[in-house]
């Protein structure tokens, strides 16, 4: 039988909402939707910014995937909610300086509205650790 296992962190939202940040089962990885709220204090990182927020998300994601034995290289797909169109160029190269080398499929949802006014973007990803990378 396959295990599954859970990674969780301080956000607020998870214990509120009873979810895991992510979750792997067999070498499938699900990370959930991911904003910059910092764990420790709730507060919102980078409110100005969507290009930073998305910085400190993927960061956060990677963190993340790491935790439950992936890697960069396993990251297959990412979806990402932004709030304006007119960040759209900025999320792009937020996620092109982080996996442009590695080419995961994405999706980019624009007009979205998220738990608080200041998040401008929630990024998704899933990851599948891959015997060539690893030991597993």
């Amino acid at each position: 039988m396959t295990q599954t296992q859970r990674y969780a962190t301080a956000n607020p939202y998870e214990a509120q909402f009873g979810y895991s940040r992510a979750v792997r089962r067999g070498p499938f990885i699900f990370v959930s939707g991911t904003t910059s709220i910092d764990p420790a204090t709730g507060v919102v990182q980078h409110p100005e910014s969507t290009y930073e927020q998305a910085l400190k998300i993927f960061s956060e994601i990677m963190r993340a995937i790491e935790a439950l034995g992936g890697n960069r290289q396993d990251v297959m797909r990412v979806r990402m909610f932004v709030a304006a169109d007119e960040d759209i160029d900025d999320v792009g190269r937020a996620l092109k300086e982080n996996f442009g080398d590695i080419g995961p499929a994405a999706t980019m949802i624009v007009g979205a509205q998220f738990v608080r006014a200041e998040m401008k973007i929630e990024i998704e990803a899933d990851a599948i650790v891959s015997n060539m990378y690893h030991g597993t």
